[in-house]
């Protein structure tokens, strides 16, 4: 039987991944899509111009193209370990942070190159790291003093936010395993560790379109 859901996602994409553990933890089946950014199927095209990860098509026919929401969608379906139980209030300010300030610090932080041409690819801007590190601190605090962002168990909080961090790390590997933030790096490791995480990134094939992109005619 098929299912009733389908989701275009790309696996290394932070967004991405906190939607498929969303979706997880909710026991919610989906036909998976997965793609390349770099060759975007049309059917994506075509139900969301913006053309990101993650997108879902829900059964219903609604597009859902926020990973945040996802989670959302998926957790007031069934939200078996409470990741919403904590203040949401909270929770919600410390995920726009890192979606937000943090994820714009951390691109231009890793992809120093695209926006400076004296730059080589691969190349990093320091300025924006020390900037992104700014919130980290603030996590880093938190962490001193609670084994996870909210309270004593983990959260909507921690599930959305260490896809970010965790990319944040891979940038410059030798700087990070310093370490710079001890607290963080413990949370983090124990994150990607986890079995959900595990789990969802597990490899898929690549989508194969059934539809055909037009092509102009020839002159």
């Amino acid at each position: 039987m098929s299912n009733p859901h389908i989701l275009y996602s790309f696996r290394r994409c932070p967004y991405a991944m906190r939607a498929r553990m969303g979706l997880k933890i909710s026991e919610i089946g989906y036909e998976h899509r997965e793609i390349l950014l770099r060759d975007k199927p049309a059917e994506l095209l075509s139900i969301s111009p913006k053309a990101t990860v993650p997108v879902m098509v829900l059964e219903s026919g609604e597009i859902v193209d926020e990973s945040f929401d996802i989670m959302l969608w998926a957790l007031k379906q069934h939200d078996p370990e409470q990741w919403l139980a904590p203040d949401m209030e909270h929770m919600l300010g410390l995920i726009k942070t890192i979606e937000g300030p943090f994820a714009q610090e951390q691109f231009r932080y890793k992809y120093a190159s695209f926006f400076d041409d004296s730059l080589k690819r691969g190349d990093v801007n320091l300025e924006h790291r020390d900037n992104a590190c700014v919130f980290l601190k603030d996590y880093e605090e938190i962490l001193a003093n609670s084994a996870y962002l909210i309270g004593d168990k983990p959260s909507l909080a921690d599930y959305a936010i260490f896809p970010f961090i965790r990319q944040f790390a891979a940038v410059e590997k030798d700087w990070w395993d310093k370490p710079q933030f001890p607290h963080l790096h413990k949370w983090l490791a124990h994150f990607m560790g986890t079995d959900i995480f595990t789990a969802i990134m597990e490899k898929h094939p690549l989508f194969v379109s059934n539809v055909q992109e037009e092509k102009p005619a020839p002159n």
